[in-house]
């Protein structure tokens, strides 16, 4: 059994992907081929933003993201630390300030209540994270950026294809970001992400930023980088955004199935009224996390913790003065969270196998 099975997904879109890949070897334009912006407008029609700019990572998205608003030095994001590093290290890789803000226990996104307290005055931006699959309430975080003027980054790498009062994700925010990593509900064969915005002149900064700093060839008007997204990977996620919003469907009724049979035995994903989820992660939350593990294991059963340790546990943010009990919800999350197998390929079988041992242990 995989834990999220792409060679499932590739074999059912083998053909279609092979044909794209074969185009691109067939044309040469490896680098910022017509793929490239094949994809960039269709991405914006999905998420109905002006403007999706694709990079070389979702780690890439949010540092460019950072960079075209102008935020380094002697500035402050605030954000979760219940998340991938990446959300916080590109606050520091810019020279920015990352400042914690604990979670909501349900969601396990950004608790917006605690926003404000976290706010000073070299506060720019807010990144809240949606994790696992849903959105945080980014109208209420929205009204707060705008009530101190700082930005909103979405950080979408695991939300691409969730909705909140049917706006997408990444597409409810100043900007949005997300992941095309193999194992995102869209994934390329490599690395890869993209930006969302509905600003004109943020785009043609993200643009220019992620080639070097131009959009003319030799001539650089910002430092840049090489953030570029490879053409063969485009070819890849335009098939797979053929399917996507099946996946999607199958995403919902997995999840909900997970959370019927299984709700009475752990605590299981919780749907905020407006949102919908896209189950990046199926995790349910229980007591007696490594007891359940083993027992999964040893029945073939393969499992993944997102996240066994919180970003200010974590040596490199030492330097930030936190200490443990200063996010009681996201440390407690931490330590009882545990995601099972989810992809919209998962067999019924396989599904009535996980949930029977779990039942039987529980």
């Amino acid at each position: 059994m995989e834990f999220i099975d792409l060679k499932a997904q590739y074999r059912a879109y083998a053909d279609e992907i092979q044909e794209r890949i074969q185009k691109v070897l067939e044309h040469g334009r490896f680098i910022m081929g017509p793929e490239i912006e094949e994809l960039e407008e269709r991405l914006g029609d999905y998420v109905d933003v002006k403007h999706a700019i694709t990079v070389a990572s979702g780690t890439m998205a949010l540092e460019i993201s950072l960079r075209a608003l102008g935020i380094g030095p002697g500035d402050e994001v605030i954000t979760v630390p219940f998340t991938w590093i990446s959300t916080a290290e590109v606050i520091c890789l810019v020279g920015a300030k990352p400042v914690f803000v604990d979670i909501d226990p349900v969601t396990y996104n950004i608790d917006p209540d605690k926003i404000e307290s976290a706010i000073t005055p070299k506060t720019r931006a807010i990144i809240p994270v949606s994790l696992f699959g849903q959105m945080p309430d980014l109208k209420k975080i929205n009204e707060i950026a705008q009530k101190y003027n700082l930005a909103v980054i979405e950080d979408g790498a695991q939300s691409f294809g969730a909705e909140q009062n049917g706006v997408k994700s990444c597409g409810a925010s100043l900007i949005g970001c997300t992941s095309f990593f193999p194992a995102k509900p869209l994934g390329c064969y490599g690395d890869g992400g993209a930006v969302f915005t509905d600003d004109n002149e943020l785009a043609n900064k993200i643009r220019a930023i992620r080639t070097h700093g131009g959009i003319k060839r030799h001539e650089h008007i910002f430092v840049g980088t090489n953030g570029r997204f490879d053409t063969i990977q485009a070819a890849v996620l335009l098939v797979k955004l053929d399917h996507f919003e099946e996946e999607v469907k199958r995403r919902a009724e997995i999840g909900a199935k997970y959370s019927e049979m299984l709700k009475g035995y752990c605590t299981v994903p919780e749907i905020m009224p407006g949102n919908t989820h896209v189950y990046a992660q199926y995790t349910i939350r229980a007591k007696n996390r490594e007891r359940l593990i083993e027992h999964l294991n040893k029945n073939g059963v393969p499992t993944a913790i997102y996240y066994p340790k919180c970003l200010h546990e974590q040596p490199v943010f030492s330097k930030l003065g936190y200490k443990w009990g200063d996010f009681p919800e996201a440390e407690k999350a931490s330590r009882e969270v545990l995601s099972l197998p989810m992809h919209p390929f998962l067999k019924e079988e396989e599904q009535d196998k996980i949930v029977s041992l779990i039942t039987d242990l529980m």
